[in-house]
């Protein structure tokens, strides 16, 4: 075989070894990620309900965000019976409520109501279990931007990406029966993507809440408990942590 020729089947040979390799470590990738989800969809988490009553040392509860039901026991407000699947943005007096899910374009949303409203809302309340992270900063930068106050009100939950736009307030009161709580989160990276680059998002990302809660004020130390709970837990701050972590400027006592 002639030289010319030799290399030509040489290097098709290498191209489709690497293409071999390439497709054997994206399926190791997809491989590897559903055995590592395989325990919590065989045996959910063993923390106990949300509804459960938390304590120090005692404050990891289930968490499955679609399992929430809008209407909880005791709310003093009206909401709907499931827990929307993006936010709903609900005029309330001098209050603007923003309940359900964080979902992508939701940060967009937000801004084109406030722009829309004939005048500001004094305060913005949640009801949420969480979702996109980057929308939470974002709805909570312009929470900044417009010198709104924020509060999570007796009996709401403000779960997963939610404590982002709460940290947004000028002011940040949380009643003392609400739940505000973090877990980690998985910043939108794709399984498909070898290991290392997903790392290295979710370090990014990581970095850029870190540096949103100080920029708000809020300290970056919220991360550490949200570091440390799984996805399908959440860590349920207590009144004392709110406060040493500045998440809440006010605590309001329970009724």
């Amino acid at each position: 075989m002639p030289a010319a020729r030799l290399r030509a089947a040489t290097t098709r040979g290498a191209l489709r070894g690497i293409l071999w390799l390439q497709v054997v470590l994206a399926l190791l990738l997809v491989a590897g990620d559903g055995l590592g989800r395989l325990p919590a969809l065989v045996a959910p988490a063993a923390a106990p309900p949300l509804s459960d009553p938390v304590r120090p040392g005692d404050q990891t509860r289930r968490y499955a965000p679609r399992e929430l039901p809008g209407r909880r026991p005791g709310l003093p407000f009206a909401v709907p019976e499931a827990m929307p699947t993006r936010l709903a943005f609900e005029p309330d007096g001098d209050t603007l409520r923003l309940t359900g899910e964080i979902a992508p374009g939701d940060a967009d949303r937000f801004a084109a109501h406030l722009a829309g409203l004939a005048a500001p809302p004094a305060r913005i309340a949640f009801l949420s279990p969480g979702g996109s992270v980057a929308d939470a900063l974002a709805i909570g930068r312009a929470i900044r931007a417009a010198a709104l106050a924020t509060v999570v009100e007796d009996g709401a939950i403000c779960l997963s990406a939610c404590p982002y736009m709460l940290a947004g307030g000028v002011t940040r009161q949380v009643h003392r029966a609400a739940q505000v709580g973090v877990h980690q989160h998985d910043f939108g990276q794709n399984v498909m993507l070898p290991a290392f680059v997903a790392v290295r998002d979710i370090q990014r990302g990581q970095a850029e809440v870190m540096a949103f809660l100080d920029e708000m004020g809020v300290s970056p130390m919220l991360m550490r408990p949200a570091m440390a709970t799984p996805p399908e837990e959440i860590y349920v701050l207590l009144p004392g942590e709110l406060a040493d972590l500045a998440l809440a400027t006010e605590l309001v006592p329970a009724e």
